[in-house]
């Protein structure tokens, strides 16, 4: 084939790949076109108009979850709207009550985009979010990632995969629409990762995402044998991070693992992207969002002042999130009156789990493992999982009532299925779990001594 025609060949393919994203987002009911002309009209702002946008989506928002959302009306009393620090700090606490009981008045689960949190920082729920507001989400991803040009680009993901029949083959779809490959991430071991090079080599990948501590134990395993995985698989582009604390010497070590660009990523399962590295800057979205940083005390912090992150939707209508603390700790500074990018970011770095047969995975495999009893009731409040021996954990859980056999039976044969059998589950009920200095509930802690 000539160079003109494989160059038509793939610019069709990318562009067919691109329309079927589209389509399928618009067939579930995103209005993915509406949303990129809204997000184009907010970046056409002038610096003064941008200020006075957000000061009226943000009283927009709180004004119409007073009118519409009976729960919010209730753990928003006393509001002022003239006043901002009048609207309370919503928790992960606030929300571990069923989801319809959270839901505005316009909506039920039947016409929402529902989530889970992915419990990693221990408080687990689930949440919503309208259409608009889901499909806004995807314009910027669909945006942002364009600056590294990889959106719906060929990933590799290195995420948590379900693998009950059901949630297996629907997330293997939702990876083909997306253009993504997806790698089993809760075995470390070096055959495993042999196995992921074998795929790097005859896979034309564009960029990596996923979870941080799996990426860098890939990384070790690359320089402990001499390879750079970009003269594996000259595709690569770029490396984004996330879910997890990305530290200055563990992106070095990428850097020179893969020797492609590696870039900042700060997200979440309920607000999307809410910073990108660029041009040596963490962006804030500020586009669809609102971030704050707040002392103990509630008080909004001066620029470049650490404290605890807090975050606003504003254009979630479905369920609120207004000044919700994520849980991290942080900092802001202002490049100008539209541009804010995040200083600092203490977020968590999870441990790894070790097991007996030798091999390891990731802290968050325990998502996977405590999801098969979270349920969107607030019967489970928070979750700690501590390993004490190479075959013994312990399940520290606060809840309303003791764990029946059946639910320890389900987490048990989880277990099995995620990491191994043949591991002891000690499991603790407690009035509250110890948290780290930061207030961050870690949800894995490795005791081991090495």
């Amino acid at each position: 084939m000539s160079l003109k025609n494989n160059y038509f060949t793939k610019t069709y393919y990318q562009f067919y790949l691109l329309n079927l994203f589209n389509l399928s987002l618009r067939f579930n009911g995103f209005p993915i076109g509406k949303a990129e002309r809204v997000l184009k009209e907010i970046q056409e702002k002038s610096e003064s108009d941008f200020e006075t946008y957000i000061d009226q989506k943000r009283k927009a928002i709180v004004s119409y979850h007073l009118k519409h959302t009976p729960f919010y009306r209730s753990l928003a009393k006393n509001v002022n709207l003239i006043d901002w620090n009048s609207i309370p700090v919503m928790t992960k606490r606030d929300l571990q009550q069923p989801l319809k009981d959270r839901l505005s008045e316009n909506y039920s689960v039947k016409n929402v985009y529902i989530n889970k949190t992915s419990g990693s920082s221990g408080d687990p729920f689930v949440f919503a979010k309208d259409t608009f507001c889901h499909a806004l989400t995807w314009a910027v991803f669909k945006e942002w990632y364009g600056w590294y040009f990889i959106f719906n680009k060929k990933q590799a993901r290195f995420y948590g995969m379900p693998l009950d029949k059901k949630g297996y083959y629907k997330e293997r779809i939702k990876d083909w629409i997306a253009n993504r490959y997806r790698f089993h991430v809760f075995d470390l071991s070096d055959n495993a990762f042999n196995d992921w090079l074998t795929k790097f080599k005859n896979t034309r990948f564009v960029f990596i995402t996923g979870y941080t501590s799996v990426i860098v134990a890939f990384a070790k395993y690359l320089l402990k044998n001499n390879i750079v995985l970009s003269e594996i698989c000259p595709t690569l582009k770029a490396c984004l991070p996330t879910s997890e604390m990305l530290l200055d010497e563990d992106k070095k070590l990428l850097s020179e693992a893969f020797n492609i660009t590696v870039v900042n990523e700060y997200g979440s399962a309920e607000f999307g992207l809410i910073a990108l590295e660029r041009d040596q800057h963490w962006v804030l979205n500020n586009l669809n969002l609102y971030v704050e940083v707040l002392d103990d005390a509630g008080k909004v912090l001066s620029n470049g002042e650490e404290g605890r992150i807090v975050i606003t939707d504003l254009y979630n209508k479905a369920h609120p999130f207004i000044r919700y603390e994520i849980g991290d700790m942080g900092s802001i500074s202002s490049i100008n009156k539209k541009t804010r990018v995040l200083k600092t970011l203490t977020g968590r770095k999870e441990d790894y789990v070790k097991l007996p047969s030798g091999k390891k995975a990731p802290g968050l495999s325990f998502y996977y493992v405590t999801k098969s009893v979270m349920k969107d009731d607030g019967f489970i409040q928070e979750i700690k999982v501590l390993q004490h021996t190479l075959n013994k954990l312990e399940i520290e859980y606060v809840a309303k009532i003791e764990l029946t056999e059946a639910q320890k039976t389900k987490i048990l044969v989880a277990l099995e299925k995620y990491l191994e059998p043949g591991i002891n589950v000690l499991f603790s009920k407690k009035s509250h779990l110890q948290r780290t200095k930061t207030g961050k509930l870690k949800q894995f802690t490795s005791l081991l001594k090495s």
